[in-house]
Formats: structure tokens, sequence, C-alpha cells
């Protein structure tokens, strides 16, 4: 049973999705939900590490190369946790990977709600554009909330969604995925270059800076999400490394515990 400690706090719909690098998800254009749990009971939660043992991680809110640019609040280690039914159907996408040659590369999972809080700093402070060259290039930093890549609550912070790619162990490479996970722009969304629907490659791109796609590139990305969506996972329309469990032990609850090993 989730022990609650914290008290329960009331929003109604928010004009706002989850931001663009996994804070604008699957909620966009959903109506919030009347009542929302706070709560830094970790008891369900599980070390990705330790359920999925063949996950490599490389947890960019723990570094500074991310579109910030500094470690982000609540990212204590370098470690990343999920639900245990999240972790649990993680496992069996691994499996089934790993028999194709590839392990799966974790950038972020669980994200505390102190991570966000930080996202929303940050994104009211229009001086600060240390990161612009590297992850949103093509945007002045001011749309960030009119936008929705900006916003108060993160399915994240619920604890069953992942952001992910794969790695090849033949070539002991990251897998090409014609983009960079946290990449502010249409390039980012999984039917840029084709249909993720169908797995069919079309070659329509629609990046106003005339960026493209090769059917590899398109192939890579298909590959990780076919294989999720096969094992209970849902997509995200605005990032192809963003899933989330469909039958997420907690849809109303945002957890606050950091970043850490448990």
């Amino acid at each position: 049973m989730l022990k609650i400690r914290d008290l329960f706090f009331i929003f109604g719909v928010m004009a706002c999705t989850i931001f663009a690098a996994c804070t604008h998800s699957t909620e966009a254009g959903n109506t919030a939900p009347k009542e929302v749990i706070a709560t830094d009971d970790a008891s369900d939660f599980v070390v990705i590490t330790e359920v999925v043992p063949d996950a490599l991680l490389e947890i960019r809110y723990y570094s500074t190369y991310n579109f910030i640019g500094t470690r982000i609040d609540g990212y204590n280690e370098p470690t990343a946790l999920l639900t245990r039914e999240a972790a649990d159907s993680l496992r069996v996408v691994s499996d089934e990977l790993k028999e194709q040659g590839y392990r799966l590369k974790i950038y972020d999972a669980y994200r505390p709600q102190m991570a966000v809080d930080h996202f929303v700093r940050w994104g009211a402070d229009l001086a600060d554009t240390l990161m612009k060259a590297y992850f949103y290039p093509d945007l002045i930093k001011d749309v960030l909330f009119d936008r929705g890549y900006i916003a108060r609550r993160s399915g994240h912070s619920r604890g069953s969604t992942v952001d992910l790619t794969l790695f090849d162990m033949n070539t002991e490479k990251e897998v090409d995925m014609g983009g960079t996970f946290d990449w502010f722009g249409p390039e980012s969304h999984p039917d840029f270059g084709g249909n993720p629907e169908t797995g069919q490659y079309t070659g329509k791109c629609n990046s106003p800076q005339g960026r493209t796609i090769t059917p590899e590139q398109f192939e890579n990305r298909m590959i990780l999400r076919r294989a999720m969506l096969r094992h209970g996972f849902k997509p995200y329309d605005e990032e192809w490394w963003h899933f989330t469990l469909k039958n997420e032990p907690y849809p109303d609850t945002y957890f606050t515990f950091p970043v850490k090993q448990l």
C-alpha cells in the first residue's frame, strides 16, 4: 500500500503540458486530475539496473550535459529509478532487444518534483541560454511556456515513465536515431520522416531548418518503439525516446524523494 506522508493538494485544469525535455508528456490536452497526491514514499520503487542488469545509464540530469547545463536539483546520484511495475515490464523489453543485439541505454526515469521546479525556474530566466546551441537553437527562450515546453508537473514524477535509446552490442556504440535526447523541435517527433503506426519511412520531415532523417535512422527509432509498445508501454507524440507504462500504478501521485540508490 502507498503510504501518504504529505498533505493532498488540489489543482484544476492547468494550462500546461509536461516539458518538452520529457516534461510535456502524454498528459497534454487532458483534463488534470482534481486531486493529486504528493509523497516522499519510495517503497514501491526499484533501481532499474537491479531489475534490468543489462541496462546502461547515462543520467543526463546528474551531469552538466543537458538543456540547462548544470546538475538538476534532486539528482543526488547517477542512478535511475522506476516503480516496480514499470521496471518489470522494461526487463521484458530488454530481454527481447538483447536477442536482436541491443541493450537499453537510460537517460532519465523517475524525476522528483524538485527537478521539475528547477526546470520552471530556468525557463523563467530568459538570460540563461547556456545550452541553446545544443538543444534548442531554433527557439527563442521566451516561447517555452507559451508552447508548453515547460510546466509545473511531469509524468516522470509519477514514477513509470522512462527516456531511453538503444546501444548496439556489435559496434559498441549508441544507435543512430537521427537526433539527440532532449532536442526541442519537430525533429524529435516519432512521425518525423515516417509513419510510426505502420513503421513506414516516408521522408516527410517538417523541419523549419530543412533537417532530415534517413530510412535507417527512422527504422532504429521504430525498433525501440515496437519493443516498448509490445510490452505495455505507450509512446509520446513529441519525443521518440519517451515511454510511459500504460497501466501506471500511480496516475495521480507526484513523488518528491530525490534520485539516489534505494
